[in-house]
């Protein structure tokens, strides 16, 4: 099992390297702006998860500049677990007023993501 999912996941990456989506082109000063509200913003991701290269792509369509955070990495999974509650990726940690909320489920964070940046 571990050989085939690590196969597809392979076939996925290379899929999205060849075919990467259009990044939206705002004006200079627009995308600055949203270049600083999106500093607050970190996607926990597994390089080869279907779901995370679906959030990946869209964040890249909107043309948003989100740092991603390799999930598999034990400091960053022991953070994950510890503050997010939840194993689980994709996941998009939210910073702001001093609160942090973590958001699961790619449909969720996509359409978070359209409503706050569209």
């Amino acid at each position: 099992m571990f050989a085939i999912r690590w196969i597809l996941g392979r076939i996925i990456l290379l899929l999205n390297f060849v075919f990467p989506p259009k990044k939206r082109q705002r004006p200079i000063i627009e995308q600055a702006k949203i270049d600083e509200q999106t500093k607050s913003l970190a996607l926990y991701q597994y390089a080869a998860c279907p779901f995370c290269v679906k959030v990946r792509r869209s964040i890249r369509r909107q043309g948003l500049n989100i740092a991603t955070v390799d999930a598999k990495q034990d400091v960053h999974k022991q953070q994950l677990v510890n503050e997010g509650g939840h194993l689980k990726v994709p996941c998009l940690k939210i910073q702001q007023d001093g609160q942090t909320q973590w958001m699961y489920e790619s449909k969720d964070i996509i359409a978070y993501l359209s409503k706050q940046y569209a």
